[in-house]
């Protein structure tokens, strides 16, 4: 079984695979008289299609033990998929190249307190795979018709640690 380490998720690291969603190094300025600080622009949202539109969901997960096999991966076709953190707990992101024959080999971040990440539309992703704990998110994503999700198993699953 292939072996994946996984790195620090930067900005520069998923830059190809779309927004890593936190403050620093954000846009940011004054509102509500001062009393509040507005990070602005954070990701691009995607929602194409028939009825489209932008949805806003609350998920809780429990915590997957590394290392992990990982067999699969999936897409939206239709939109992107921000993920949140709400809760103080890292999280893993998978994240895959399109290629002639599918997905190419994954890469693997482990984000750091108040780092969240929008996978851009098309883009190849692991599940939602929190550490350390059970974690809720917010998840930004589309809704309407038409079929937003492709899986993609693996011929041989890779261990990423």
């Amino acid at each position: 079984m292939k072996v994946i380490e996984i790195q620090p998720l930067t900005r520069a690291a998923f830059a190809l695979f779309g927004d890593v969603i936190e403050m620093e190094g954000a846009q940011s300025y004054p509102i509500n008289a001062g009393k509040c600080i507005r990070y602005h622009d954070l990701a691009k949202v995607e929602a194409i299609g028939e009825e489209a539109r932008t949805m806003i969901s609350w998920l809780r997960g429990e915590p997957y033990a590394l290392p992990l096999e990982l067999k699969m991966v999936e897409r939206h076709p239709l939109g992107s998929q921000a993920f949140v953190p709400l809760s103080p707990h890292p999280f893993l992101v998978v994240a895959a190249h399109e290629t002639n024959n599918g997905p190419s080999e994954p890469v693997a971040f482990r984000t750091q307190p108040g780092q969240g990440v929008n996978i851009w539309r098309n883009v190849w992703h692991g599940i939602l795979t929190p550490l350390d704990g059970v974690s809720d998110f917010i998840v930004v994503d589309r809704g309407g018709k038409g079929i937003n999700l492709e899986e993609h198993f693996y011929g041989e699953p890779f261990l990423v640690r």
